[in-house]
């Protein structure tokens, strides 16, 4: 499976334009697919002329704290060719979602490690629903008057899903569910704004804590000497940096004071204990210098890799990242990665 790349360079509407010319038609096509796949996992149909209030109330959240990210949606629609509206739509469908609006069994299985005798490196499963490794984007960017670069996963015109920067700062990220979503910053948009703005895992969290963001998650955070894990939950942050310099995270709440608010179901929790333990165990066998492929080996394994069981409605991995902060690498293997060759990215 290819992988679109795409390079955008300049202030943040040319990085816009240049991300949505590279993937017009389709991001066209996914748009009129179901509104973006939508109305593939929903009940009742969707359309975008009922999604313009909630999508207003967002998009002004966002322009009041982001106002970079905001010009750069701008420019993806001119990019694109498709209306403003349809560019915000892109980077809230998770939003528009939310956190139970379809049936889950897997939904990201993170972890990261800072060992003595081998690189630092952040690795994630990435299970989505609606068939999105149709539309995978690896994106680097370069913005005018930045001191650092950046390179991110992307889907369909998100202008970012996971990622890390030049300055060596990786982030990916775990669904966490608290059943309080309300309009806010995108935790997607929070993480390109952190590796746009942050050099480190500290600078990250103090940026972090500042931001109003819209939906609960887990963060895992990853430089070339720290590991932290920080879960979001109605406006509240809590970070963890566990003595050994490495974490795990599924899809529940670890932190004592958000865990009575979790509000995973029985079913998801039996998935999220097993893929927690097994990513514990295969990466305690691992030696502090394994390489990428190994680390693909593990990802490959059930119960971290979800099978597609060719429901669209349900979560499968569609993607497998690992990321070497310290080197500026994405190693990629897009769809299932039992299948995939892996493709190397450099920011």
């Amino acid at each position: 499976m290819s992988t679109t790349f795409i390079r955008a360079a300049g202030a943040p509407r040319e990085i816009g334009r240049a991300h949505g010319a590279v993937i017009a038609a389709p991001l066209r096509a996914f748009l009129d697919d179901g509104l973006t796949r939508l109305n593939h996992l929903t009940a009742e149909p969707l359309s975008l002329p009922e999604l313009l209030p909630s999508i207003a109330v967002y998009r002004a959240e966002i322009t009041a704290q982001l106002p970079d990210l905001a010009e750069e949606v701008a420019g993806l629609a001119e990019g694109a060719g498709i209306t403003e509206d349809e560019a915000w739509l892109l980077q809230l469908r998770r939003e528009v979602m939310g956190y139970s609006g379809v049936p889950a069994a897997g939904d990201c299985t993170t972890y990261a490690r800072v060992a003595a005798g081998g690189p630092p490196v952040l690795a994630q499963t990435v299970d989505q629903n609606a068939n999105l490794d149709r539309n995978i984007s690896v994106v680097h960017v370069d913005r005018v008057g930045s001191p650092r670069r950046v390179l991110v996963l992307s889907f369909a015109g998100l202008l970012c899903f996971m990622g890390l920067n030049s300055d060596g700062l990786a982030i990916g990220l775990n669904l966490v569910t608290d059943g309080e979503w309300r309009p806010g910053v995108p935790p997607y948009l929070a993480i390109r704004h952190l590796l746009d703005s942050a050099g480190s895992v500290d600078e990250a969290l103090e940026i972090l804590a500042g931001l109003d963001l819209s939906s609960s998650r887990n963060m895992m955070l990853c430089d070339r000497e720290k590991v932290v894990f920080a879960e979001l939950q109605q406006g509240r942050l809590r970070v963890t940096e566990p003595a050994q310099r490495w974490a795990v995270h599924a899809n529940h709440y670890l932190h004592p004071d958000f865990i009575p608010q979790d509000r995973q179901t029985a079913f998801d929790r039996i998935s999220s204990d097993a893929r927690t333990a097994a990513a514990t165990e295969g990466l305690a066998a691992l030696a502090p210098d394994a390489g990428p492929e190994e680390h693909f080996a593990l990802l490959c394994k059930a119960p971290l890799c979800i099978a597609d069981r060719g429901d669209i409605t349900l979560e499968r991995t569609v993607a497998a990242v690992v990321l070497l902060p310290a080197a500026g690498e994405m190693h990629l293997r897009p769809g299932d990665p039992n299948l995939a060759l892996t493709q190397v990215f450099r920011v």
